[in-house]
């Protein structure tokens, strides 16, 4: 399917982003201070009051642009920090581009990427970021978890387009997949399955690594909203990742200790079932900001590709893995702590038992 040559695509721009986690939090409040940057905080623009309901707004603060190749010349790349309150950061790159066909547009995108991804900007970037930013951070950590995801807004098409002819007349596969091969039919019906439309004029195809957003007033609420999905996603498989760790090492622990003998062995049983506790209160805690992170009420729309974003990036299996791995963490507790304080009972006992000898012992030399 080829894009007819009357429609031409109205300017927008090209935004990579890539997601750490980096801390068990980080304190959004100190971030502006910390880096000597004026922070902005997340405010979703078409949203009405009280629809949009965040447990803490994200923080953004601009950084120093890149000057990168990019069409065989030298581009000013805007850069940006965006920090979130659960121990996330996501740097974004940022450029627009002007009217022009829809091909280029997809050539261009592929090119950022295999760009972004040779030179990797970010890492130095992301390394001076944790390391000034030290201070805010609670619990600092290195999971190796990275997600990247590419959002290409645009105005709409010359000339003007509805939304489904959108749909209809544009191929929009190429851009969402990055697939230089033509799909089958069923693929192509499964990638532009994600595809919401609320007004006549605006558009959201999701996917797993792109989004297509059609915006006439470029305003940056869809992006924001499926940025706070990814976000979510990063956090549940970083925890979903240690608990399975956890869980490995907690057979290990458990096998130690029950070979132990006497009454040290049988303090471990407490120690290790406080530890568990522990763990579980922490990751059940993040669990709950994770999920309450951003609530849509009233917006409809928003609602919709909120809804839609956690779905194709299957955040609900995530979560539901983490609370079936919290329940086994709760249940190994449990049968810890009886084992603990069976065993305290057992001495008890025994020592009750020894008093009671004794008493009678001292009784008898008493008479003798």
């Amino acid at each position: 399917m080829k894009t007819p040559a009357a429609h031409r695509i109205v300017g927008g721009s090209v935004a990579i982003t890539r997601l750490y986690d980096v801390a068990y939090a980080i304190d959004l409040d100190a971030v502006g201070p910390t880096l000597g940057k004026v922070p902005t905080r997340l405010r979703l623009a078409r949203a009405r009051h009280r629809s949009i309901a965040y447990s803490e707004p994200p923080v953004d603060i601009d950084l120093a642009a890149a000057d990168l190749p990019v069409g065989g010349e030298h581009v000013e790349v805007r850069a940006s920090a965006r920090f979130f309150e659960f121990g996330a950061i996501r740097l974004s790159y940022s450029m627009d581009f002007g009217d022009g066909d829809f091909e280029s547009l997809v050539n261009r995108v592929d090119e950022l990427e295999v760009l972004f991804h040779a030179e990797e900007p970010w890492r130095g970037e992301l390394s001076r970021l944790v390391d000034v930013l030290e201070p805010a951070l609670t619990k600092p950590t290195s999971s190796g978890i990275e997600i990247d995801h590419t959002f290409v807004s645009a105005r709409g098409f010359e000339p003007w387009l509805r939304s489904e002819e959108v749909l209809e007349r544009i191929d929009l596969v190429p851009l969402i997949t990055g697939e230089g091969e033509a799909l089958s039919r069923t693929a192509r019906a499964n990638v532009l399955g994600r595809a919401m439309t609320y007004y006549h004029d605006d558009l959201v195809v999701i996917g797993a690594t792109r989004s297509f957003i059609v915006e006439p007033d470029s305003e940056p609420d869809v992006a924001d909203v499926l940025g706070m999905a990814h976000a979510q996603l990063l956090e549940l498989r970083y925890y979903d990742q240690l608990l399975a760790q956890e869980l490995i090492a907690l057979h290990d622990r458990i096998g130690r200790t029950r070979r132990g003998m006497g009454p040290m062995a049988r303090r471990r049983y407490a120690a290790l079932a406080r530890s568990l506790y522990a763990l579980h209160a922490e990751i059940a805690s993040v669990s709950e900001r994770i999920d309450n992170a951003l609530v849509v009420t009233d917006d409809v729309y928003l609602a919709r590709v909120y809804e839609s974003a956690l779905e194709q990036h299957r955040v609900p299996s995530w979560s539901a893995g983490i609370h079936r791995s919290l329940e086994l963490v709760r249940d190994a507790y449990s049968a810890l702590n009886d084992e603990a304080t069976s065993a305290r009972a057992e001495y008890l006992e025994i020592a009750i038992v020894l008093l009671i000898l004794i008493d009678i012992v001292l009784v008898l030399l008493g008479k003798m």
